[in-house]
């Protein structure tokens, strides 16, 4: 536990680190309002935030979405893919991965993502949800009900970084590991994109988390899979899903969830919130015949788990689009995601040797990458899409700025990533004994099985 804590003190540099330029940035100059305007001219008032209804109520349904997504359609969906005797443990890892990032959140993550800062973190001046009380407004709902949902997004990312080390990793590694993720990887990308920083000054598109979600966590869980190494047996034991029941109803579910995820990144009841929910629809369902006929046509049979798979495919790479493309540009994405998704997990995850355990690099960092730079395409209004981001005036300059955001995100995360892992081995281990690996980590780590027979 002492060496845990210690950990969560090292992430907290990092963050007080990053925190500290932010107080550095010099004050802008007062703008010469005298001269602008003469003395006893009439001041205007901006207009006061207002809360919304509708808003509101569609806010709180769709964090509600987001959760059922983690817990139980993230758990189910990797739980079912793991052998028998490490299902508990995955389920576990997810379970309590939602409840760790929460507090964190909660404590410093919210304040190091969306309060003043510098163009790379925010600041501390909301670190224990300091000054955010029932009445405070974000837009046109209650900023409490604003971190809430940009809780679950955080909870969701290093949940999903969980499937890549899943069957090898020690539980205590994996709770270091992701507490200290929280705040040296999510937060500040969060920030960059969404609160204010310099990629969002560039005019970067990303309306539900392409960069921050799903090549975040991919990248991180491609560093993790090589640094912890292959799993015993694999390449020459069988390792096959042992429930595809559990994992098609953990599909289903994040489908169903996912509308809150993409449609509630609209952050209103409005016609962006209608756009998202029909793309997210359009593109997940085109991923999953993507997937299916490539797969039927390369291995001569359609799979439940590939055709699951591809619509998780679809739903990462519309996440970044869903609000810019239009509903054709959609169902493009959809297919090319299917493919190239399938395309990772069955031929370049084979090529380079890694053993990421439930494909988060193939599915959510090769699709977040697909979405992330197809919807500098789709985003033209000649393809339908509602326009460009920033100044960005053509396919071209918003495409570089598309892979701008593409590659600091994996340079960036994948480094800091692997820094952190190499930490935490050296604390607290990262890999269970061989041992326990062959026993199944259901008993050696948790004392319990999913199955009794």
């Amino acid at each position: 536990m002492k060496k845990f804590l210690a950990l969560i003190a090292l992430a907290a540099s990092f963050a007080f680190a990053g925190a500290a330029l932010a107080q550095d940035k010099p004050a802008a100059p007062d703008a010469p309002a005298a001269a602008a305007a003469p003395a006893d001219a009439p001041k205007a008032e901006a207009p006061k935030p207002k809360l919304d209804s509708g808003d509101t109520a569609w806010m709180l349904t769709s964090t509600v979405l987001v959760i059922i997504m983690v817990i139980p359609g993230l758990a189910l969906f990797y739980g079912g893919m793991v052998r028998a005797k490490n299902a508990l443990s995955v389920l576990m890892h997810v379970f309590v991965t939602l409840s760790l990032i929460s507090v964190l959140w909660a404590l410093f993550g919210y304040s190091l993502a969306f309060s003043e800062g510098n163009s790379v973190v925010g600041g501390f001046s909301k670190a224990f949800l300091s000054g955010i009380t029932p009445d405070s407004l974000q837009g046109t709902i209650p900023e409490l009900l604003f971190a809430v949902f940009q809780l679950t997004f955080a909870a969701i990312t290093p949940a999903l970084v969980v499937g890549a080390f899943a069957e090898r990793m020690k539980f205590s590694a994996v709770l270091c590991f992701l507490g200290l993720w929280l705040f040296v990887c999510y937060a500040p990308m969060a920030h960059m994109v969404w609160g204010g920083g310099w990629i969002a000054g560039m005019g970067a598109i990303d309306f539900a988390g392409g960069t921050v979600v799903h090549i975040n966590a991919g990248i991180a869980g491609l560093v993790a899979a090589i640094v912890l190494g292959k799993r015993k047996g694999y390449g020459k034991v069988a390792m096959p899903p042992h429930n595809l029941t559990f994992t098609l109803t953990g599909a289903a579910l994040l489908w169903a969830g996912w509308f809150g995820f993409n449609a509630g990144s609209a952050v209103a009841a409005n016609g962006s919130a209608a756009l998202a929910m029909m793309n997210t629809q359009l593109a997940t369902a085109a991923a999953v015949l993507g997937w299916m006929f490539a797969e039927w046509l390369i291995k001569g049979k359609p799979s439940l788990l590939g055709a699951a798979s591809g619509a998780i495919a679809g739903l990462v790479a519309i996440t970044p689009a869903c609000g810019n493309a239009g509903p054709m540009g959609a169902i493009v994405l959809g297919i090319v995601a299917g493919i190239g998704s399938f395309w990772a997990v069955s031929s370049l995850k084979r090529a380079l040797g890694y053993d990421d355990s439930l494909d988060v690099f193939g599915v959510h960092g090769v699709a977040g990458i697909i979405g992330a730079l197809g919807i500098g395409i789709l985003a033209s209004p000649s393809f339908g899409g509602t326009g460009f981001g920033g100044e960005n005036a053509s396919i071209g300059a918003q495409l570089t700025v598309q892979a701008t955001a593409v590659g600091f995100t994996l340079v960036y995360t994948g480094v800091l990533s692997y820094v952190l892992l190499k930490i935490v081995d050296l604390i607290v281990g990262l890999r269970v004994t061989d041992e326990a690996e062959t026993e199944g980590l259901d008993v050696a780590e948790h004392g319990e099985a999913a199955y009794n027979n």
